[in-house]
């Protein structure tokens, strides 16, 4: 339903079987880590894909078609997935409604994630989609950022089983 709306108001457009966002179409995207379009360059980071088919190298997807993709499914746009920013915004709208008083996050999501958040949460609302954010650091193993991709992971019951007790870890 928020694709089929951002579509609707013109913040989106299909080419090539995917949905992409129209970064160009939020004035204030980057406003929240003080990225600017001029900056943001194809490739760059890792954190935009070039696509030739996208009108800006910056505009993100929304769906995605892949047919080796794991989880697929139909929709208006055909058969496919969405994009990772999508879903939390969908997520959060469903659950918590179109405005968030407090939204967290690693320092590693403010950009893209939730630039692209606000961006598509907004463009359907018209409504602020945060008021706070708070950007914390991240648990670290041996100096290094605790990441399930990195092999650096310990889950609760390992932790428990450790000796450390619940207390301990909402306190952690």
């Amino acid at each position: 339903a928020m694709i089929e709306a951002l579509l609707a108001n013109g913040h989106a457009y299909e080419a090539e079987g995917n949905v992409y966002f129209d970064v160009r179409s939020f004035p204030r995207y980057g406003a929240l880590s003080g990225n600017t379009l001029s900056e943001l360059e194809a490739g760059a980071s890792g954190r935009v894909e070039e696509r030739s088919e996208k009108r800006h190298p910056a505009d993100f997807a929304l769906w995605k078609r892949d047919p080796k993709h794991l989880m697929q499914w139909d929709s208006p746009f055909g058969r496919g997935f969405p994009g990772w920013h999508i879903e939390c915004s969908a997520m959060s709208r469903r659950y918590l409604g179109d405005s968030l008083d407090i939204h967290t996050g690693g320092p590693d999501n403010k950009f893209p994630h939730h630039e692209c958040e606000i961006a598509q949460s907004e463009s359907v609302t018209g409504k602020p989609f945060v008021r706070h954010w708070i950007h914390c650091g991240w648990i670290e193993i041996g100096g290094e950022k605790m990441s399930k991709g990195a092999g650096a992971l310990f889950t609760i019951p390992e932790l428990l089983e450790k000796g450390y007790t619940g207390a301990d870890l909402r306190l952690y």
